[in-house]
């Protein structure tokens, strides 16, 4: 017992108290921070250098939907014209939103409707759905719910059967072998029900956008209540997004 509590004195608090202004390392790539008026005409290397074609030049944007957060484009540009800054507010509801052209100083959804908030403003149960992905999602929304970030604590959960969820949480590109698994969840999910894309994969099939083998009809039948990028997504985007979403603080 007692060097139970001296391992505990020594961790000292692992909580993420205020989880929508957390510090995180300097190595944590954001919301990018992109200066037009830095590119020399002509130049490309940003967007020859992209693995998924994220970044585009004249204007100068890059798709956060698409981008896997890879440093390749900021490394190239001698001129400091793209930078991650450490902002992990970026979920969003439209897609096209997450096309960011450097006006952008923050990135937040807008709040669901009355009834969402009516039914899942305190208490919001989510299946999960690994549809084809690397797993590299899956850890970080398992992460959402370990001492660190502790997301019950908002009412957040996420469950192990879709007749128990209020929605699901889809990762990965959606696989041919996924698709109808992916189909059969949401509609075994009660109404009324979101969607919600986690990831690059996701949100626009990622490095596999080209893959033969994917299958995202369910993603052009259904609406979209969420985006959340990233590659994967930090933990706390995950959160502040769904509480931005819902009207709450914390």
């Amino acid at each position: 017992m007692i060097e139970s509590i001296q391992l505990r004195v020594l961790q000292g608090d692992p909580v993420v108290h205020d989880v929508h202004h957390a510090k995180l390392s300097p190595l944590f790539r954001g919301l990018p921070e992109l200066h037009q008026e830095k590119c020399p005409d002509g130049c490309s290397k940003c967007a020859d250098v992209c693995p998924t074609g994220a970044v585009q030049v004249s204007p100068l944007r890059i798709d956060i939907g698409l981008c896997v957060f890879c440093p390749e484009c900021e490394k190239v540009c001698t001129e400091k014209a793209i930078h991650f800054t450490d902002d992990y507010h970026i979920t969003c509801n439209k897609r096209d939103q997450l096309i960011i052209t450097g006006k952008q100083t923050e990135l937040r959804p807008e709040i669901a409707s009355e009834k969402i908030k009516k039914y899942f403003g305190r208490s919001l149960k989510l299946r999960q759905i690994s549809a084809g992905g690397c797993n590299g999602c899956e850890l970080e929304l398992n992460a959402t719910s370990n001492v660190n970030f502790d997301m019950g604590r908002f009412g957040i959960e996420f469950v192990a059967s879709p007749r128990h969820a209020d929605g699901v949480v889809i990762t990965g590109p959606i696989t041919k072998t996924m698709a109808e698994a992916t189909d059969l969840c949401y509609e075994a999910v009660p109404e009324p029900k979101i969607i919600i894309l986690t990831g690059a994969c996701a949100i626009s099939g990622g490095i596999f956008k080209d893959s033969a083998e994917i299958d995202r009809n369910f993603l052009e039948s259904h609406k979209i209540d969420l985006y959340i990028p990233g590659c994967p997504p930090h933990p706390l985007t995950f959160i502040t997004g769904i509480l931005d979403w819902l009207g709450r603080k914390a």
